[in-house]
């Protein structure tokens, strides 16, 4: 019994000194350097974003979740793009462009803007 320790023991220690051997003759692989300031690897193309470039997004980690400007500078790019596109669907329908809409309920009281439809999820 002691003798199937000891192949157990040196076997251990031959392991350690393998991967010793290796990590320092191969190094810890290939590390990629750290972005410089002032830059993100987060982009969205300039017109058309689709569901794939939303998807395929993606932030840079800090300490607590993600970096704040970047995250801001999506929903912004999706919010005007979001606009831009509601614009041109009223200009093909003929329908008073969001702003202006949007002025008119600010008028009104509280009860008329309850009337006002909007979609809403199903009640299941």
């Amino acid at each position: 019994m002691a003798l199937v320790l000891l192949y157990l023991v040196v076997l251990v220690l031959v392991a350690i000194v393998l991967f010793g051997a290796a990590s320092l003759l191969f190094g810890r692989g290939e590390q990629l350097p750290p972005l410089p300031r002032a830059t993100t690897a987060t982009v969205l193309p300039a017109s058309g974003i689709t569901a794939a470039d939303v998807e395929a997004v993606k932030f840079t980690q800090v300490l607590r979740g993600y970096k704040t400007s970047e995250v801001d500078w999506v929903l912004d790019r999706l919010g005007r793009e979001l606009d831009e596109l509601r614009g041109q669907l009223a200009a093909v329908h003929g329908l008073p462009p969001a702003g202006e809409a949007e002025a008119r309920l600010e008028g009104t009281e509280a009860a008329d803007v309850d009337a006002v439809a909007y979609d809403r999820p199903n009640p299941t």
